[in-house]
């Protein structure tokens, strides 16, 4: 895991700002095969950067920031994202998301998705850190038409360990539902306390400090694919196919690692989901 920067001290965050409540809504359309990015309304400090071509015009790439650079206890995150009928969305963020301590307030952040009918959405996020001592609400709602395509990534790295710190203290609880086609295909919560049977029990993370999930909703990915991805199988990592949901699974120590493997799958289902090859963002390596 990268070394990261400390979080300011408590003094110091309350007397530069009240707590940041923020906003972003972005919409994509097709344009007669040309997927624009026609909204980005926002308020507060969340912001888009110009929409990007780097393989076809019928797939729209948009790097999605956070100009303070990390979350602060109390912090309110709401992101919204539509993309309309045949348009095709890939978006990412430029570096880690990071959540400081929660100095006695709970910070959240709410997802909103949306995708049309023959539309696809890619939700790539690089990984989140979570400081020792955050407490964090993660909600995310994905609704899709029946022959739309989803791939999400998260990767969840649980206090700064290159820091010498581990993740004793602190909450972040998580909940997520996938509907295709008005039906619930995917829904799964959980929370996961500091030093509790979430973080050290074998049917938890057991003693990890990185988990990572990859979801793929959309047509079955096929025999072929599925092989491949559990090629890349060892001990810490598994795929699941379950009728239109692809689940892919990390388990470990290494963000790289998360990364890697995640990045991977993603590689290897874009075809098969998307019948596109994989063009990985510049920003993914800088």
């Amino acid at each position: 895991m990268r070394l990261l920067e400390h979080a300011p001290a408590n003094d110091t965050v309350k007397a530069a700002r009240d707590h940041w409540r923020a906003t972003l809504a972005l919409g994509f359309a097709d344009d007669r095969g040309t997927t624009r990015l026609v909204e980005r309304s926002h308020f507060g400090p969340l912001r888009v950067q110009k929409p990007l071509y780097p393989e076809q015009p019928s797939v729209c790439h948009a790097i999605v920031v956070h100009p303070p650079g990390g979350v602060v206890g109390g912090d309110q995150l709401a992101i919204g994202a539509n993309v309309g009928a045949n348009a095709h969305a890939f978006i990412t963020t430029p570096g880690a998301a990071k959540w400081y301590r929660a100095n006695g307030h709970v910070s959240r952040q709410a997802l909103k998705l949306d995708i049309g009918a023959g539309a696809a959405l890619e939700w790539l996020p690089q990984e989140t850190i979570f400081f020792n001592g955050a407490d964090v609400q993660l909600d995310t709602e994905v609704s899709m038409d029946a022959d739309a395509s989803f791939i999400a990534a998260d990767i969840l790295c649980f206090g700064r360990t290159a820091s010498g710190e581990s993740f004793d203290h602190g909450r972040v609880t998580q909940r997520m539902q996938v509907r295709r086609g008005g039906r619930l295909v995917w829904f799964e919560q959980g929370a996961l306390l500091g030093a509790g049977a979430g973080m050290t029990g074998p049917l938890g993370l057991h003693g990890h400090t990185v988990c990572a999930t990859l979801l793929a909703v959309g047509r079955p990915a096929g025999a072929a694919c599925v092989q491949a991805l559990r090629e890349e199988a060892g001990p810490q990592f598994g795929v699941t196919q379950m009728k239109s949901v692809l689940v892919a699974r990390y388990i470990g120590d290494s963000s790289q690692e998360a990364r890697r493997l995640m990045h991977r799958a993603w590689r290897l289902l874009r075809p098969a989901l998307l019948d596109r090859e994989a063009v990985t963002p510049r920003i993914w390596n800088t």
